[in-house]
């Protein structure tokens, strides 16, 4: 469970990042160079977090199972007598 929160965090703060290149973009003020880097940085960030989201999707959806404790089978035996 603890790798899935580190995982969820990670998914936080791509998706943080995503947000504050979208609000860079829209500063009227920037070079056409700079728009292209933000764009290729909102790109790159997209990628990673579509791979993040697909692990967590993964191990969520296949999570090991818990393991039973065996239970004693010689006990649980119903004999009788005919």
């Amino acid at each position: 469970m603890i790798e899935l929160d580190i995982l969820s965090g990670e998914i936080e703060a791509l998706m943080a990042e995503q947000r504050k290149a979208w609000r860079e973009l829209a500063i009227p003020t920037l070079t056409v160079f700079d728009r292209r880097e933000i764009r290729n940085r909102i790109r790159q960030g997209e990628i990673e977090l579509r791979e993040h989201l697909t692990v967590r999707t993964d191990r969520l959806r296949f999570r090991p199972r818990p393991i039973d404790t065996p239970t004693n089978s010689l006990a649980n035996i119903e004999f009788r007598l005919l």
